[in-house]
């Protein structure tokens, strides 16, 4: 049984199952809820849910391949894995990009690294301190 959610976030995605999966992936969520307009998923009492950009939206969305950055947003997703290394090769292996390990930096007894998802959303690794 999953635990209820402590704190949740939405991120809206032109390519839902492309997305979702993703982060599934990457990040080590449980997909609890997959529907055509939203993907449910959560761990460890975060729930994250992937919401498909309306189809009017998306029209005029370009992704570009591979996908520009966007770091002109105020928030950034920041998940906790095992490895950083594994999750790393992961993203790259789903669409993704991470920065390279080089660029990592500690924070809070956690080693940290940014990285995009296919569509070119920030988020952000973190192994260690919980």
């Amino acid at each position: 049984m999953q635990e209820s959610p402590m704190a949740a976030a939405v991120l809206y995605a032109k390519d839902l199952s492309l997305v979702s999966a993703f982060y599934s992936a990457v990040a080590g969520l449980a997909i609890t809820e997959s529907e055509p307009g939203h993907v449910a998923m959560q761990a460890h009492g975060f729930q994250l849910i992937v919401v498909a950009v309306p189809p009017h939206i998306a029209a005029s969305i370009q992704v570009q391949a591979p996908p520009i950055r966007r770091d002109d947003t105020p928030i950034k997703l920041v998940f906790f894995v095992r490895s950083i290394e594994a999750a790393s090769a992961q993203a790259a292996q789903l669409g993704g990009q991470m920065n390279p390990i080089e660029q990592s930096w500690q924070f809070h007894g956690a080693t940290v690294l940014d990285g995009h998802d296919p569509e070119g959303n920030v988020f952000q690794l973190r192994q260690g301190a919980r």
